[in-house]
């Protein structure tokens, strides 16, 4: 090619290269945009479950209430204790994804303020039932005025989920827009560049004629070239016969790492102890075989569930100086907690009183969780039916 040609080439190609790069900016920013919005979609659906779960937490609690006022069954009274449990639970779930949206906190702590006037009328009934008896109740129950909080906890409930279903409306048009705008990009942008290849392809034709004529004064070069060739591929055979040889050593290596995950697994799946691997969010992702054992919940029962279904942790046990560290505190700053006492909530309403240990875990100089080794206290063991709340 003359020097001019080669000027044209590097210019057509210099403006395709901008063009890529204005195709590629642009889709990055759509993707990133796109991420952004998919984590709001994700988080208003999260808002609105932990909304409907409030909802029928409650309603659940009510019924079983109302079920022990009417029979003082010990197993009722462990159902509507454990549905106001879990309805505190989404509660706090709820004020937390609001916590940067006003009008959703604002919602939120209006259900809060209803749900905790509720909850006193609940006590009241239960504090009848069993000072007075069962007439008592009764008749207090007839009384009760709670149907009206919990209509009220129901529209603030269903105007939330109205709220957020408006703001999903809003981002899916964004969305549309986005993509929209991001598909005539990447368009205009390609068929730019095929016309910019087409022209390329006219130049370089009209080149290729001139340099056939030269053709005959490269024979002597691709004979030098051909010999250069077999060397290199001389090399290349003993760099591939290398390459095979570290190929092998690092399966080798892969297969020893998997083989020392395998031990690690039945080590822990042995230990006596209770293992528990929790998240950030204070949910558990792992436990081993004797939590199963111990708690009487099945496996699918325990994980991605909240800590606080199976053990119960006092911020400020008894005995302990104000000033020690608090367990949320400490798996937030990824501090070590060591024989701190708290309880196992087993499935069959049994509370057995622990000792733990908690060690952080990290990933990239960040804290993802921690792990909890937690020792039971057999002799201070006491079966009762009380579970936190009501």
């Amino acid at each position: 090619m003359n020097n001019n040609i080669i000027k044209v080439v590097f210019v057509v190609f210099g403006v395709m290269l901008v063009v890529l790069m204005v195709v590629a900016v642009v889709a990055v920013t759509t993707i990133r945009r796109s991420m952004a919005t998919s984590d709001w979609v994700n988080h208003t659906h999260a808002v609105m479950l932990e909304t409907d779960a409030i909802v029928s937490s409650l309603h659940a609690g009510e019924a079983s209430l109302r079920s022990y006022l009417l029979t003082a069954d010990k197993l009722d009274q462990a159902a509507y204790r454990i549905h106001y449990n879990e309805m505190v639970g989404h509660l706090e779930v709820a004020k937390a994804l609001t916590r940067q949206e006003p009008e959703s906190r604002e919602r939120i702590q209006l259900i809060e303020e209803l749900v905790g006037k509720r909850m006193v009328l609940s006590r009241e009934l239960v504090q009848a039932l069993e000072l007075r008896g069962k007439e008592a109740a009764l008749e207090k129950l007839q009384a009760d005025s709670g149907s009206i909080l919990l209509a009220e906890i129901q529209r603030a409930a269903q105007k939330l989920t109205e709220e957020q279903q408006e703001l999903l409306r809003q981002r899916d048009k964004a969305s549309y827009l986005q993509a929209q705008a991001t598909r005539w990009t990447v368009w205009a942008g390609l068929g730019l560049n095929f016309l910019l290849l087409v022209f390329l392809g006219w130049m370089i034709r009209d080149d290729i004629d001139a340099r056939r004529k030269a053709a005959s004064a490269l024979e002597h070069a691709n004979a030098i070239l051909e010999q250069k060739v077999l060397e290199r591929t001389a090399e290349l055979v003993r760099s591939n016969e290398s390459l095979k040889a570290e190929n092998l050593e690092r399966q080798w290596s892969e297969q020893s790492l998997a083989h020392q995950l395998r031990y690690s697994d039945l080590i822990i799946n042995l230990i006596d102890d209770h293992i528990f691997v929790i998240s950030k969010a204070l949910n558990i992702i792992r436990v081993n075989p004797a939590v199963v054992h111990t708690t009487g919940y099945d496996l699918p029962e325990i994980l991605l569930n909240p800590m606080a279904k199976i053990l119960d942790i006092p911020e400020l046990p008894a005995g302990e100086a104000p000033t020690k560290l608090k367990f949320v505190q400490a798996v937030k700053e990824g501090r070590e907690i060591q024989g701190r006492p708290g309880s196992v909530l087993c499935k069959n309403g049994a509370v057995i009183p622990i000792r733990f240990n908690m060690v952080p875990l990290r990933d990239q100089n960040k804290v993802v969780g921690g792990v909890m080794t937690v020792r039971l206290c057999q002799e201070e063991q006491k079966d009762t039916d009380f579970t936190p709340g009501v």
